[in-house]
């Protein structure tokens, strides 16, 4: 059965799934794609890994690179596993891009092309958000798109880490 659990942080409720011993989901309310991994069926409850995640989530907001990462289990297909696998390997406060993640999932793969925009489909689907940081990706000319929490969010994650945002920036919307 599938627990979830509640977390307030600076920016919103953040919404916790567990599968009773790892983190499988973790969602700002209201997201894009809240949710997209909970079966029609769970509880609210408590489990040891949410006081775990919940104490990673303290140390962070706090504005501390958390020493360690709660249990997680990550469900999606192969390609979304390998570009998750490199979100987490972008170091706190820092970023890269869509482009970048093709570039080296590409090098993996032998060289087989892989396009940004799949990346960015993948990246978007990242069912744990912040401690998997989908949030240190930004588009090739700095912008600050894609993050299903919402711009507003990943820029003030980006600023609680300390990230250089110097040549980053919100996307101008049209109205036609």
């Amino acid at each position: 059965m599938v627990t979830i659990s509640r977390y307030i942080s600076p920016l919103g409720g953040i919404t916790l799934a567990s599968d009773g011993e790892t983190l499988t989901g973790l969602w700002f309310d209201g997201q894009k794609y809240f949710g997209d991994n909970l079966p029609d069926a769970y509880r609210e409850a408590e489990c040891p890994v949410f006081g775990l995640a919940k104490r990673w989530l303290d140390t962070y907001f706090a504005g501390q690179q958390p020493d360690f990462t709660p249990p997680l289990t990550l469900r999606g297909s192969p390609f979304r596993l390998a570009v998750w696998e490199q979100l987490m390997r972008i170091p706190y406060g820092q970023v890269t891009t869509y482009g970048a993640i093709a570039a080296q999932l590409a090098a993996q793969q032998g060289g087989k092309r892989v396009s940004a925009q799949a990346v960015g489909g993948a990246v978007g689907h990242n069912p744990v958000s912040i401690i998997v940081p989908c949030h240190r990706v930004v588009g090739s000319s700095g912008s600050l798109t894609g993050y299903a929490g919402g711009v507003d969010k990943k820029a003030a994650l980006l600023r609680l880490e300390g990230a250089d945002m110097g040549r980053l920036f919100v996307p101008q919307t049209c109205d036609t």
